[in-house]
């Protein structure tokens, strides 16, 4: 495949896009060996269990799921009140997983939550107490709102799967995984992410805010009784557990990459280091996460092979927070959402 060249950009201001819609897997039928796969099938069913408490969001769901089975960790963006918290309770409870929250504050230390050694008198030695990083899945609550130093102390857990405490490191449970909740940048008493940490991320999705009918459906929910923080009078039953996605994980890594797909998400990758938008491109670790969401996706919907189609859809949500923008390119609106749509549409699509 010959090497893209530059992508031509818009100069008029452009209004960042949420993650694609396309994070849902779609109604057509199903491969006879898909339809027979009980792991894929209980995965699938977390998210009817999920919408028992909330309302639209899919695209966030389908997004965990994704993480889950790719073994990464997901960022959801959204303004308060947008149910990002309860949607990772609630897909914790469908899941039967262990899970805990942190709520991230300005005076949060490292150790509330990776754990430290704590002095016992009666014995006269240090001992280890767990902090709440060793779950299956943590919900890091609105993470932006807490200092860099904290923010770091998740790095090894995220990349290692394992809290290094004086030296010694104490692996984390399977699966692991990090769901981290954030306000827009722009809110008051946020710390923006860096760079380093926003690549640990193999997804970021952001939840809109509900479209009227939805809200209307939210209002009437609560109307008649519910109680966010009761999700067992919702209704939500463990549909899928651990074993679920060893087995979905284990079929995602033998979903078939063509050479030409691959050749395709470097491209890409390529594109983006090529934008003059852009004073960070997408990596070689972004272009493997590329590569292991558009399995994941694939997979759900039923193939045993990547399509050009499974890249586009999951390209957004998992390379738009690994780029950043010029200081010229901001002040002339920009957004990272069109700079990537434009690098996407200077590769050729293999036929």
């Amino acid at each position: 495949m010959t090497e893209p060249t530059a992508p031509t950009e818009p100069t008029a201001p452009t209004a960042p896009t949420a993650s694609p819609r396309p994070l849902a897997p779609t109604d057509a039928p199903q491969p006879p060996a898909a339809q027979g796969d009980p792991a894929r099938a209980a995965l699938l069913a977390v998210r009817h269990e999920v919408a028992k408490a909330v309302v639209g969001q899919d695209a966030a769901v389908s997004g965990i799921l994704i993480c889950l089975l790719s073994r990464g960790h997901i960022l959801l963006e959204g303004v308060p009140g947008v149910a990002k918290t309860l949607l990772v309770r609630a897909v914790a409870a469908a899941l039967a997983v262990d899970t805990k929250r942190v709520q991230f504050t300005p005076d949060l230390m490292p150790g509330d939550i990776t754990g430290s050694l704590i002095y016992d008198t009666s014995t006269s030695d240090f001992s280890f107490r767990e902090g709440p990083v060793f779950t299956n899945l943590l919900l890091a609550d609105e993470i932006n709102r807490t200092p860099p130093k904290t923010q770091a102390s998740l790095l090894e857990a995220m990349e290692e799967r394992q809290v290094s405490i004086e030296g010694h490191p104490r692996p984390l449970p399977v699966p692991f995984l990090v769901a981290a909740t954030q306000n827009p940048v722009e809110y008051e008493g946020t710390y923006p992410l860096p760079e380093a940490q926003l690549d640990r991320f193999l997804l970021k999705v952001i939840l809109p805010v509900p479209p009227r009918e939805q809200e209307i459906e939210v209002v009437q929910r609560h109307a008649r009784g519910f109680d966010p923080r009761d999700l067992g009078a919702a209704g939500i039953r463990a549909v899928a557990g651990p074993a679920d996605l060893e087995a979905g994980t284990a079929a995602v890594r033998g979903v078939t990459v063509s050479p030409e797909i691959a050749a395709y998400i470097v491209d890409i990758a390529r594109a983006t280091r090529q934008s003059p938008s852009l004073a960070l491109g997408v990596s070689p670790r972004g272009a493997t996460a590329l590569l292991a969401t558009s399995r994941a996706w694939a997979w759900m919907n039923g193939r045993g092979f990547v399509t050009p189609d499974d890249v586009k859809a999951l390209a957004h949500a998992t390379l738009a927070h690994r780029l950043t923008l010029r200081p010229e390119a901001e002040l002339e609106g920009i957004g990272v959402a069109s700079v990537l749509a434009s690098a996407i549409a200077s590769v050729p699509v293999p036929r």
